[in-house]
């Protein structure tokens, strides 16, 4: 993941845990998942405690309306699409005030479900916004806050 600030991490969407869960256990960082779904929050909660993983803080949240943490080494997400393009825009929008200086946003999203919009999105808000994987249609596009 490259020189991130000190801090939490933030999953945004975060589902049954994958994402947040693997970041959590291989940075060892504080890592802060929510979603809007009670379900998916309560499957994340036991997938971490199955898997004894205790630096995750977990709950429910409507995109950025409950946060814990004032600011984010970096914001991850698997947008959910089907919530439509004004959702995911708003995730992509509403992270740049929550990271630090050098923070980073990534999102994974299919190039058939929106990728290159959401890559011109994180262009214009944050200035930079560089596909750092494709794989089968999939994308991984990053930002930087810069300094």
């Amino acid at each position: 993941m490259g020189e991130l600030p000190e801090g939490s991490l933030l999953d945004v969407g975060c589902g049954y845990g994958p994402v947040g869960l693997a970041l959590a256990y291989a940075s060892q960082r504080p890592v802060e998942m929510i979603d809007i779904n009670q379900r998916a929050v309560d499957l994340a909660k036991g997938n971490a405690q199955r898997n004894g993983i205790e630096q995750v803080d977990i709950h429910q949240s409507n995109i950025y309306a409950q946060l814990n943490q004032p600011a984010y080494a970096a914001i991850l997400s698997n947008p959910p699409i089907r919530a439509g393009k004004e959702v995911v825009h708003e995730i992509l929008t509403g992270a740049f005030p929550l990271l630090k200086a050098g923070g980073t946003l990534t999102i994974v999203i299919q190039k058939k479900q929106g990728a290159p919009s959401a890559q011109k999105k994180m262009q214009e808000t944050f200035g930079n916004a560089e596909i750092i994987k494709k794989d089968k249609g999939y994308y991984i596009i990053q930002s930087v806050k810069e300094a």
